[in-house]
């Protein structure tokens, strides 16, 4: 398996703030790219993932916390440090509930915001592994057939073979034939295991 590279974002349009940014976190051996708007951002970005978005909330124009609004919006869920120089309550309720991994005061020191840049990477990291695993299970799922699903369902809800034949009207040698196959399908060696899977592609995403 190919592992895909961090990056960090940096969206300031202070030009010295950002590539003292980018600097920083170059030297601790990741890619980082500099935009001066949000809307240049989000014209550029292509949805990489694990990656960091590291964004100033007063700009012309778009501030920081629309941006991170835009892109949960548009269904990305990067990860995001916000830098701002006015840490009122509000904005950093906002920037929170809005799914922010942490905000700091400018001017951060460069062990702070390295600390933030790492938690965030890994966090993000984390989140999109869970992803892919979800879609992996969805993709599984997608391949049962109706009466299969019909059949996972029960079995998922606790219902034993004889049940399950009773309720859908068919035999029980029908039931375990479609048991093996949702087995087989779903890459599971047990029950315990079918449901976790289940559960798991029920969640929504980060």
């Amino acid at each position: 398996m190919i592992k895909v590279r961090d990056r960090v974002y940096v969206v300031d349009d202070d030009a010295i703030v950002a590539a003292s940014v980018a600097a920083l976190v170059t030297e601790m051996g990741i890619e980082a790219t500099t935009y001066r708007s949000a809307e240049e951002f989000l014209a550029a970005y292509n949805g990489h993932r694990p990656g960091c978005l590291v964004t100033d909330i007063r700009m012309l124009r778009m501030s920081g916390l629309e941006l991170q609004e835009t892109l949960r919006q548009r269904g990305c869920h990067i990860a995001v440090v916000i830098l701002t120089g006015y840490a009122e309550t509000n904005v950093t309720i906002r920037a929170m509930r809005g799914g922010a991994f942490t905000l700091l005061e400018k001017p951060a020191r460069e062990g702070e915001l390295w600390d933030a840049i790492r938690g965030a990477l890994r966090d993000d990291a984390e989140r999109y592994e869970a992803e892919a695993r979800r879609r992996q299970i969805r993709e599984r799922l997608a391949t049962l057939t109706f009466p299969e699903r019909q059949v996972l369902d029960l079995m998922v809800a606790g219902a034993m073979n004889k049940q399950i034949a009773h309720q859908l009207d068919v035999s029980v040698r029908t039931v375990e034939v479609r048991r093996q196959r949702i087995f087989s399908q779903m890459q599971a060696d047990s029950l315990a295991e079918l449901v976790r899977l289940v559960v798991e592609a029920d969640g929504t995403e980060c």
